[in-house]
């Protein structure tokens, strides 16, 4: 059951972060000729749809070695950058993205967008590396 659980898990990271990644690319000015509204439209239900599949499967992975991972200060940090990456995306969605700033001036992306597109892209790097770093 172990190795499905993992491969679940990892699908569900596929989705999140592959979607995520692709919009945080779109704030960041690639891809212009998209629009950023319709990006999200089409992107974040699949990064939704990746929580599904990952936040079930990681908590199950968990109980199967609470007792190791509990004392373990990778695990810590991913779950610490996980409450980051999840601020960091409430508070883009809730001030920045809520039409505040002019989302398709097709001049340079503002810092606005930029900044929290660069956290969420090194946010979620870090975590796909301790999640990986538990397993030795």
């Amino acid at each position: 059951m172990y190795p499905a659980l993992e491969i679940i898990h990892i699908l569900g990271i596929v989705l999140l972060v592959g979607a995520a990644v692709l919009f945080d690319f779109r704030l960041l000015g690639f891809s212009k000729n998209l629009p950023v509204v319709e990006m999200s439209h089409y992107l974040l239900p699949w990064s939704q749809r990746g929580l599904i599949l990952v936040i079930p499967s990681g908590l199950l992975l968990f109980i199967t070695n609470a007792k190791t991972l509990g004392l373990d200060p990778t695990f810590w940090l991913k779950m610490a950058l996980l409450m980051v990456a999840a601020l960091n995306a409430l508070l883009f969605h809730k001030f920045v993205f809520k039409g505040q700033f002019d989302l398709e001036n097709p001049s340079r992306p503002s810092l606005h967008f930029k900044i929290p597109a660069l956290v969420s892209m090194a946010v979620w790097i870090v975590v796909i590396i301790c999640g990986r770093l538990l397993a030795y």
